[in-house]
């Protein structure tokens, strides 16, 4: 996939079909509308292209109730262009380009920039100053500019239910119900960040943990400890979907106070993991965190964490 945060980088040989969205998480419904727009994009011979942004807006007009995000923009880009997108503009978003107009904006992003012979949005599409744009202002724009509007229709989950919404998402990661997040996102819910020292206390206990950067990308689940995998980014094949217990929340049995996420690979020995980027996967909340009354009490439960997540992912 060509990605691209300056319009005058963007070299195209042809029209393209667009979409546009801030695709935090890319759950079952961008995909939706993804699928959409490589479909449309291949019966016009045009290439499918995303317009994103970076950091989300909610950030930049309203940092102190912005929602966390389910995903970086690392991996957001990665899954956009997994789903088969073959152009992403990753449009800096700050206050000033806020206050372009609906028409400024489609007149110099789809049109000069991407060269769109068609949008595919949603009916709930909102764009420009003040998010005047709506469906109606698009499909008048179109027909001044000459591009086809493809309206995709609110999906929503197969039983009937709540449309598939990072809102949604969010607020099952949040709870740690993450069964059902990996339903929503086709795939389970993922944190990428580089490894770092801790305590040492899981070493000491005969559970030595991978212990996760405060800075790392991605909503962190709810406290409790879950099974999943743990990746090392551009690790050899063997370091690909290690099996994991992972423990999240603030080690209550020693006072801890800053919350950590700490994987324990599972049936291997001598990994050396400091300072290595790695994904850590999110499968299944196996228990809450609790806090135990002595170290036997605490091994004890962790041995069978351990066993039950063996159990969990085969």
């Amino acid at each position: 996939m060509l990605t691209y945060e300056h319009l005058t980088d963007v070299r195209l040989d042809g029209p393209t079909v667009v979409t546009i969205g801030n695709f935090d998480g890319v759950h079952k419904g961008h995909q939706f509308v993804l699928e959409k727009t490589i479909a449309a994009a291949a019966a016009r011979d045009a290439q499918s292209a995303v317009v994103t942004f970076d950091p989300h807006p909610a950030l930049v007009h309203r940092p102190e109730c912005a929602p966390p995000l389910l995903t970086g923009r690392r991996d957001r880009l990665e899954l956009i262009e997994t789903a088969g997108i073959d152009v992403a503009l990753v449009i800096p978003y700050t206050l000033e380009f806020a206050q372009l107009t609906a028409r400024d904006f489609v007149e110099r992003y789809f049109v000069r920039g991407l060269n769109a012979c068609a949008v595919v949005i949603g009916r709930d599409v909102r764009f420009g100053k003040d998010n005047a744009g709506d469906l109606d202002a698009l499909e008048v724009l179109g027909r001044e500019f000459g591009f086809e509007v493809i309206v995709v229709d609110d999906f929503g989950a197969p039983d009937g239910g709540e449309r598939w919404s990072s809102s949604v998402v969010r607020q099952l990661v949040f709870s740690g119900e993450m069964l059902a997040v990996t339903t929503l996102l086709g795939r389970p819910h993922r944190v990428r960040g580089e490894v770092v020292h801790g305590d040492a206390r899981g070493r000491e206990l005969g559970f030595p943990t991978a212990n996760m950067s405060q800075s790392s990308d991605g909503m962190v689940p709810a406290d409790g400890v879950y099974a999943g995998w743990l990746s090392v980014v551009d690790g050899d094949r063997s370091e690909q979907h290690m099996p994991a217990a992972i423990s999240v929340g603030t080690n209550p049995t020693f006072d801890g106070e800053e919350r950590r996420v700490e994987s324990f690979v599972i049936d291997r020995k001598g990994l050396e993991l400091y300072g290595k980027e790695v994904i850590v996967e999110f499968v299944q909340r196996l228990r809450p965190t609790v806090k135990f009354d002595s170290l036997d009490a605490l091994i004890d439960q962790m041995n069978l964490d351990v066993d039950k997540a063996r159990l969990i992912l085969g």
